[in-house]
C-alpha cells in the first residue's frame, strides 16, 4: 500500500512539472523545461513584434518565442526565415 501511494504521488508530480512546461513557450534562454509543443504557423506583421527569445536548449524542437504589442505569446518553429529575421534584428539592437 505504501509503494501504491508513493508511485502515485511521483506520478502526480511528473504531471504537473509536464502541465507547467506544456505553456506556450520560453520566456527566456535561462528557464529549462519552458518549451514549445505547438506551433504558429502564420506570420506577424514586425511592428506587432515587441521581442523574440529562444526556447531553452534542452527543449526537444528549437523554436522562437514571439512577444507581441498586445501582450500575446507565439511560438514559431526555429527554421521560419521571418523569426529569424526578428530574432537576429533584436540581437544587433545592442543595449
Amino acid at each position: 500500500e505504501v509503494t501504491m501511494k508513493a508511485i502515485v504521488g511521483l506520478l502526480l508530480l511528473l504531471l504537473t512539472v509536464y502541465c507547467g512546461a506544456a505553456g506556450p513557450g520560453a520566456l527566456d534562454e535561462t528557464a529549462p523545461g519552458e518549451c514549445c509543443f505547438r506551433f504558429f504557423t502564420g506570420r506577424i506583421p514586425v511592428n506587432n513584434i515587441v521581442s523574440v527569445t529562444k526556447t531553452h536548449s534542452g527543449c526537444l524542437e528549437k523554436a522562437f518565442v514571439v512577444h507581441t504589442a498586445r501582450g500575446k505569446l507565439f511560438c514559431v518553429g526555429h527554421s521560419v526565415t521571418w523569426a529569424q529575421d526578428a530574432f537576429n534584428k533584436e540581437q544587433n539592437k545592442g543595449p
